[in-house]
């Protein structure tokens, strides 16, 4: 089971990771330590691999530093659910190979609420009941866990995207 990390609209790059804890300025090890440092202390202590982020529209806006979405990949964070993300956000995470879903659920789910997430389907099972996840295209999907590199080692290219 995972736990639910829940965020209010407008979570930007420096909430989630202020640029004085950067890889250059610390080290890409220390990356675990600072997912979330003064938004929410307790976060890089107490996350683990599995849970989500439950957030409100507009997540990652701000900078476009990648390691943002990097210590979030970090620590082990299976999925962003977000009304809207910031373009430059949802780029570095889908390069990540972070399954983002763009879907609000901030009135549905609790913070520290625990669920199962089902990417094959995919779903989240909440207190018994399904919640069904937009689902993406296929290429989408390949790209979760791995990222766009591994993707374009294996293909010899990029898919084109429909609307995007």
């Amino acid at each position: 089971m995972a736990r639910v990390w829940l965020f209010g609209d407008n979570v930007d790059t420096d909430q989630i990771l202020p640029g004085r804890y950067a890889p250059y300025m610390t080290s890409e090890a220390d990356l675990v330590k600072y997912p979330f440092i003064e938004a929410r202390p307790e976060f890089a202590q107490t996350v683990r691999p599995g849970d989500m982020l439950v957030a409100g529209k507009n997540f990652g806006c701000g900078s476009s530093r990648e390691y943002a979405p990097r210590a979030l990949k970090a620590v082990g964070v299976a999925a962003i659910l977000a009304p809207s993300f910031a373009r430059i956000f949802f780029r570095n995470a889908l390069n990540l190979g972070i399954p983002l879903f763009e879907i609000d659920l901030t009135t549905v789910l609790r913070d520290g609420q625990r669920v199962e997430l089902d990417l094959a389907v995919p779903t989240l099972i909440a207190d018994g009941e399904t919640i069904l996840l937009p689902v993406p295209p296929a290429w989408v999907r390949e790209v979760w866990g791995r990222g766009i590199v591994a993707y374009y080692r294996e293909h010899g290219h990029l898919p084109m995207t429909e609307g995007r």
